[in-house]
């Protein structure tokens, strides 16, 4: 099956989107990519507006990869936004057609618990260990993949056992979140529907999740574009690119401490909204990523 797509109008790129750190089941192929999406193993590749692509299961279709790859996103729209000066200019053409995915609530909630304080290949491993251990296995093209597990999965799953998968002290959130979704005391879906404000502050009273996680959880499967997530990445970026939008005194203690406080984190939140606007998530993830490429 294929998606055609003028470039021109529609940017897309599909190694950019996949590569940039949002979503972490997917796997780089000589060929294209291989990930396991809505319950679904799927392998896709890109050749110039082309986007062609197998999956396990029907449950995969081209209206479902239009959704989940955002492709209805208005990014030239976005470009125009969010293009405020020469540090996005450079990501935007360094990056161009990178889009934030359309990621399923409760996988994100998950594998963002888990990736505090975790480089990337450690997420990977961490989520992969769950997928094997509580998630069922799907053949396709002679390999073995795993769905992600259910909330219902994941609440009768014992300490140990979470632990096994290489969690540490997130196997308890994770086991405390699933329980809260599992007994439907957390409406993850509900969030949708919220003001960004307001969804953020009902996915801070989850186990595990402060407010880097929550925007997180919040811009790569809820919708929320103006969410802004804050890690160590973006505020070393902030306070070199950006540093002359903040008061002296607050650069200076920014230098020189570890983390963020909430309200440490919402001045820079805040700064972010005014400069950028709207599409404030994509600024922040083709700085981010912009960033890291240089690294």
């Amino acid at each position: 099956m294929q998606i055609h797509l003028d470039l021109a109008r529609t940017p897309f790129n599909l190694d950019h989107t996949l590569f940039c750190g949002q979503t972490f089941r997917w796997e780089k192929r000589a060929n294209g990519w291989i990930g396991v999406v809505n319950q679904t193993a799927v392998k896709i590749r890109q050749k110039n507006g082309t986007i062609a692509f197998k999956a396990s299961s029907k449950n995969i279709s081209a209206d479902f990869l239009w959704q989940y790859l955002r492709l209805d996103d208005d990014l030239l729209g976005v470009y125009s936004q969010i293009e405020k000066d020469k540090y996005v200019s450079e990501a935007i053409t360094k990056l161009r057609g990178l889009r934030i995915i359309r990621q399923e609530p409760w996988e994100c909630l998950i594998s963002y618990i888990c990736a505090t304080n975790k480089n990337i290949p450690a997420i990977k491993l961490m989520i992969s260990n769950l997928c094997r251990q509580f998630g069922y296995a799907i053949k396709f093209q002679g390999e073995d993949f795993y769905t992600f597990p259910s909330a219902e999965s994941l609440a009768k799953a014992h300490l140990t056992e979470l632990r096994l998968c290489k969690l540490g002290y997130r196997a308890e959130r994770v086991l405390k979140t699933a329980k809260l979704v599992c007994n439907s005391q957390f409406d993850l879906e509900a969030l949708k529907g919220m003001p960004y404000e307001r969804a953020k502050k009902e996915l801070l009273t989850l186990p595990g999740v402060g407010p880097k996680v929550a925007d997180c959880i919040l811009l790569f499967s809820l919708g929320k574009l103006e969410a802004f997530p804050i890690d160590v990445w973006m505020r070393r970026l902030i306070l070199e690119y950006y540093l002359q939008h903040f008061e002296p005194k607050f650069v200076k203690k920014m230098k020189t401490k570890k983390g963020l406080s909430p309200r440490e984190y919402e001045i820079i939140y805040t700064f972010g909204r005014k400069y950028f606007g709207d599409y404030l998530g994509y600024a922040q993830e083709y700085l981010y990523h912009y960033r890291r490429c240089q690294a």
